[in-house]
């Protein structure tokens, strides 16, 4: 056999080897693409506990209710988006939240203040101060937006660690409609417990002023409900939305049509 019959039969074996290794590694490629698209990607989006699917709004145990502007309907909440004016922002202007009034008012008058109120409606395990039935002293909050537990502690450098969110934030309710309100109608948006929800301190942070167009809860459990209370608190106080606002919130309530609108009492 010549040496060149050789040489080209040795060729051929590595052609073929290397294209057996080419063929394995695309294989894999699709594979883990495949995994990564249909399953992988979710795995490693969605939280590692559990979250909670709503908050409460009210215990009529220690709470009285809070005067709105407007009844918020019992509807379903995708429907009801449809109530929202859909406008421009206006200009964020004099904001401050001094146009809110005193932060943490007791507007409910059931001598607690609203912080505190909060702090007791949504953590578990709670003590309170010595001689006080309202001051939260310690408990543990299953955070809605993370799904993260959260053990709460008051003290000047702990209790940061759990946050009181407005969900409809104020500046953002400011550049939507809250300019034409009252200022006592203000100072019920910022403390009605509608619009309130206990919440890990950096997720509170991360959130900002922002609307459903610009941030959702990590937790997505907690989505179709976030966005139901956002939309009640707007009907609430006769804030507007605008249009990428309320198109990420049919969005977001298209994939639960059965989620109701949120009550305060």
């Amino acid at each position: 056999m010549s040496r060149s019959w050789q040489a080209y039969r040795r060729a051929r074996r590595r052609s073929r080897q290397a294209w057996l290794v080419l063929v394995v590694m695309a294989l894999g490629t699709v594979l883990g693409l495949g995994w990564f698209f249909s399953n992988g990607q979710f795995a490693l989006a969605e939280p590692t506990v559990a979250g909670p699917t709503d908050v409460p709004v009210f215990n009529a145990a220690w709470m009285k209710p809070v005067t709105s502007v407007h009844a918020v309907p019992d509807a379903k909440a995708a429907d009801a988006v449809e109530l929202l004016a859909v406008k421009g922002r206006a200009p964020k202007g004099h904001y401050s939240r001094e146009q809110f009034g005193q932060a943490w008012y007791d507007v409910d008058r059931n001598g607690c203040d609203t912080r505190n109120d909060i702090l007791r409606r949504d953590l578990t395990e709670v003590s309170f101060t010595r001689n006080s039935q309202c001051g939260v002293a310690s408990g543990t909050l299953v955070d809605p937006y993370t799904a993260k537990v959260v053990a709460f502690q008051r003290g000047s450098q702990t209790s940061r660690e759990v946050q009181i969110d407005h969900v409809v934030a104020l500046s953002d309710a400011w550049q939507k409609g809250a300019q034409e309100l009252t200022p006592a109608q203000r100072q019920a948006l910022a403390n009605d417990p509608l619009n309130l929800i206990a919440a890990d301190g950096d997720a509170n942070q991360q959130k900002g002023a922002g609307d459903t167009a610009t941030w959702l809860p990590k937790n997505k459990s907690i989505r179709c409900h976030y966005v139901a209370r956002q939309v009640s608190v707007k009907i609430a106080y006769g804030l507007w939305v605008t249009q990428a606002e309320k198109d990420a919130m049919k969005r977001v309530l298209g994939a639960c049509p059965n989620q109701r609108t949120v009550a305060a009492g």
